[in-house]
């Protein structure tokens, strides 16, 4: 039950990443999807308490310096928020940024290590951060449907889902598939190296013989062609052949 239930949100913030194909690629995803669960989450855990915690901060307001743990004992939490806004707010008005600041010290800190500010301005310059919102503010984390565990396997379960693409880009760059440019101009110059080498080897008397091969037998011919010796007992220059010592009869 608890796992289907798991299974059943991860798939649903899955499908709001469908909004971001083709603006950002799939290993890009969890830059945007991965804050606003988080998000979401701090803005239903704070739901109940909410108007008190904003009463009480504008009676606290130049009276007390340190606000932060009378607010965070009304909240009941070890955050809280001194925005007006929440998730449906933000379809009326996407200050998104007024509301992230309003979260005290500690959930800004969380908040900050995603930089997703960079992912606010990128949203909204493609027209997609309305429709985003849209769709996190239909997610019920509140904890009364999603306790603090099931919270915690449901993130272990979207990091998983989103660090899958990063892991396969990862092995891309590394070990690139045949015909990959990263792969093809060290190929053509490795071919390009054995075909000149081939042609320096070649025998230019006998051109696509090389100096070691079959009819070569192993050996290299000689740069130059090396006048034929005379028969033993001949020397250079005579007319006529004379026997040898060896050949005349006794």
């Amino acid at each position: 039950m608890v796992e289907s239930r798991i299974n059943n949100h991860a798939a649903f913030i899955w499908s709001v990443a469908d909004l971001l194909r083709g603006d950002y690629k799939q290993s890009e995803y969890g830059k945007v999807i991965l804050p606003l669960t988080v998000l979401r989450r701090l803005d239903c855990v704070l739901e109940p308490t909410k108007q008190a915690v904003l009463a009480r901060a504008a009676k606290l307001r130049g009276q007390v310096d340190n606000v932060e743990p009378v607010l965070c004992a009304v909240a009941g939490q070890r955050f809280y928020n001194t925005s007006p806004l929440d998730f449906p707010r933000l379809l009326d008005d996407p200050a998104l940024r007024a509301y992230i600041a309003g979260f005290s010290s500690g959930a800004r800190e969380v908040l900050d290590k995603f930089d997703f500010d960079t992912q606010i301005t990128r949203l909204a310059r493609a027209d997609l951060l309305y429709l985003v919102l849209s769709r996190f503010a239909e997610i019920d984390l509140h904890p009364d449907a999603v306790s603090n565990i099931e919270m915690g396997y449901l993130y272990e379960e979207l990091v998983r889902r989103f660090s899958e693409p990063l892991e396969r880009d990862r092995r891309r760059a590394l070990h690139p598939p045949r015909g990959h440019p990263a792969h093809g101009e060290p190929a053509v110059r490795h071919r390009r190296r054995r075909l000149d080498r081939r042609r320096r080897h070649e025998d230019p008397l006998r051109p696509g013989l090389r100096h070691r091969g079959d009819a070569v037998g192993g050996r290299r011919p000689p740069a130059h062609p090396q006048p034929e010796r005379p028969p033993r007992g001949v020397r250079p220059g005579d007319s006529t052949t004379r026997p040898t010592p060896s050949a005349v009869p006794t």
